[in-house]
C-alpha cells in the first residue's frame, strides 16, 4: 500500500529498434540484487505477448528453501488499486454507477465534508480524504481484524486536506471508500466481483484476494530487512488494504492481465482510455502515466508488509514488465523500471560498475552548502577527504563520489547527483537522479 520512490540501479532509454532486449543484461542487473540481498522474488518481461525473460531469484520461503518463479503468489500492495479501478469503469459500463456522481450517492452515511467529493477523486487521489494508513497508531491498528464501516470511520471523521479536486495526495482511503461503492453497486463482496468480473475472463486463475486463514498453494512468505538481517515480516490482517492492496498474482497472472487489460478483452475503449489519462501529478485511475524521452510507461508500484511490486506497460512498444519481491525494499521498483529501459534496448550501469575520480580539495570545497529540493526535503553537502557527504532531511549521511567534475554518485544505493552552475561558474544547485526521477535543488 505505500507508494516506494526509491532506487538502486541508474538506467538510460534508447529510441531502437524493437526486440533489441539485452536479456543477459537484465539476468545481471537482477542477480547483482539478489547477491546482495536487496531482491528476492520474481520478474518477467514480455513483448507482445511474447515473454522474454522470466526468472525467479530467491525464495518463497527461506525456512524451507522454497525457489521463486512465475507461479509464486506474491501480494501485490497498491498493484491492486488498478484492479478495484477497472472494477468500478465495468459497473460504470453497466449503468450501476457513475464517475462524477458524489460518493453520498452510494454511501449516504458519508459526512457533510465529503459531499463535493465524487468517485472520480477517489480514483484519482485528488479528494482531499487523509491516508488512514499514514496516522499515527496505523501500526497498532493494522494487526486487528476489522469490517469496511470500522475502517472508514478511522477516516471520515477527519478535515479534508483540501478541496476535492484542486491537489493530488496519494491516498489509501479513497480506494477502501472504492470497495465500499463496488460492493454496494454490484451487491456482492469486493473479492467476488473482482473473481467473477476480472479474473476469471482474463484466465487469472493465480490471483485473488490474500488471506491469511485460509491455505494457499504457492503463496510466497514475506519479509523485511532488519539490522544488517532477514526477518519475517510484521502482520497486517488482510482486511485492512481491502481494495487498496489486498490482492495477490503471479507474474504469469499479470501478464494475462497487462495483454488483457491494454488489448481491449475486459473494458470499452472509452472506458481504458478514461483509466489511462492523467489527471494530475500524471496519475490516471490506479496507476500513473509518464512520456519521457518519447517512451510512455504506465505503471503503478506496491508495498505492504514483507512484499513490494512493480508493474509497467509500454503501449507503443506493447512491452509489460513484472517485477514481484517477498522482501522489503525499493529493488522491485528499480528493477522494474530498469527491466523497462533494457526492453526498448536502452543501456544499464550496474553500481559495481561506476569508477570514482579524484577531485582537488578546493573542487570539492564548491560544493559545500545546503540544498532545498522543496519546503519539506533538502540536503546538505560537505567536503570530506577525497569525497562528499551527504545528508538528507531525516536520513543518515551518505558518501558521494565524483565520476567527472560536478557528476556524483552513491556507492550505497544508486542515485547520482549532478551539480548545476551559473554563467560565471559558481554552484547554485544540484540535481538528483533516482528511480528515473530528476530532483531539482537550490543551494540556499
Amino acid at each position: 500500500m505505500r507508494h516506494i520512490l526509491l532506487g538502486l540501479l541508474a538506467a538510460t532509454a534508447l529510441a531502437t529498434p524493437a526486440f533489441a532486449q539485452d536479456v543477459t543484461r537484465m539476468d545481471q542487473a537482477a542477480s547483482a540484487e539478489a547477491e546482495t540481498g536487496g531482491f528476492m522474488g520474481a520478474i518477467l518481461v514480455a513483448q507482445d505477448g511474447k515473454i522474454l525473460f522470466d526468472k525467479g531469484y530467491g525464495s518463497a520461503n527461506l525456512e524451507w528453501k522454497i525457489p521463486n518463479d512465475g507461479e509464486t503468489r506474491f501480494r501485490l500492495g497498491s498493484l491492486t488499486k488498478q484492479f478495484t479501478a477497472a472494477a468500478v469503469l465495468l459497473l460504470q459500463e453497466r449503468g450501476k454507477l457513475r464517475l462524477d456522481a458524489p460518493v453520498k450517492t452510494y454511501l449516504p452515511d458519508a459526512p457533510a465534508a465529503w459531499d463535493k467529493v465524487t468517485i472520480f477523486h477517489l480514483l484519482t487521489h485528488s479528494a482531499g480524504i487523509p491516508n488512514f494508513t499514514a496516522q499515527d497508531d496505523y501500526d497498532k491498528r493494522k494487526v486487528l481484524p476489522t469490517t469496511l464501516p470500522e475502517l472508514i470511520a478511522r477516516f471520515s471523521d477527519k478535515p479534508l486536506d483540501f478541496a476535492p479536486g484542486e491537489q493530488f495526495k496519494y491516498s489509501n482511503s479513497g480506494y477502501v471508500l472504492l470497495t465500499a461503492i463496488i460492493e454496494k453497486a454490484s451487491g456482492q463482496s469486493y473479492a467476488a466481483f473482482v473473481t467473477e468480473n476480472v479474473f476469471k475472463p482474463l484466465g487469472m486463475a493465480d490471483s485473488g484476494y490474500d488471506d491469511h486463514a485460509r491455505v494457499i498453494a504457492r503463496r510466497a512468505s514475506g519479509y523485511s530487512p532488519s539490522k544488517g538481517a532477514v526477518v519475517n515480516a510484521d502482520y497486517i490482517d488482510m482486511s485492512v488494504p481491502q481494495g487498496a492492496g489486498a490482492l495477490y498474482s503471479t507474474t504469469h497472472d499479470l501478464l494475462k492481465w497487462e495483454t488483457g487489460l491494454f488489448g481491449g478483452k475486459l473494458l470499452k475503449p472509452e472506458s481504458l482510455l478514461a483509466m489511462r489519462t492523467p489527471y494530475k501529478n500524471n496519475y490516471a485511475f490506479g496507476i500513473g502515466a509518464v512520456t519521457r524521452d518519447g517512451a510512455t510507461t504506465i505503471s503503478h508500484s506496491g508495498g505492504i508488509d514483507g512484499f513490494n511490486t512493480w508493474m509497467g506497460y509500454d503501449p507503443d512498444r506493447k512491452i509489460t514488465v513484472v517485477a514481484l519481491a517477498n522482501i522489503n525494499g525499493s529493488a522491485a521498483s528499480t528493477l522494474g523500471r530498469a527491466m523497462m529501459t533494457l526492453a526498448r534496448g536502452g543501456t544499464l550501469t550496474l553500481p559495481s560498475e561506476r569508477k570514482a575520480t579524484t577531485l582537488p580539495a578546493a573542487a570539492l570545497k564548491s560544493y559545500e552548502g545546503t540544498y532545498e529540493a522543496n519546503p519539506a526535503f533538502g540536503f546538505t553537502v560537505r567536503a570530506e577527504g577525497d569525497h562528499l557527504i551527504v545528508q538528507a532531511t531525516g536520513q543518515g549521511p551518505l558518501d558521494l563520489f565524483a565520476e567527472a567534475p560536478d557528476k556524483f554518485f552513491f556507492r550505497a544505493v544508486d542515485a547520482q547527483i549532478d551539480f548545476t552552475r551559473d554563467a560565471a561558474g559558481k554552484v547554485i544547485g544540484a540535481v538528483l537522479h533516482q528511480n528515473g526521477r530528476d530532483m531539482k535543488a537550490v543551494k540556499k
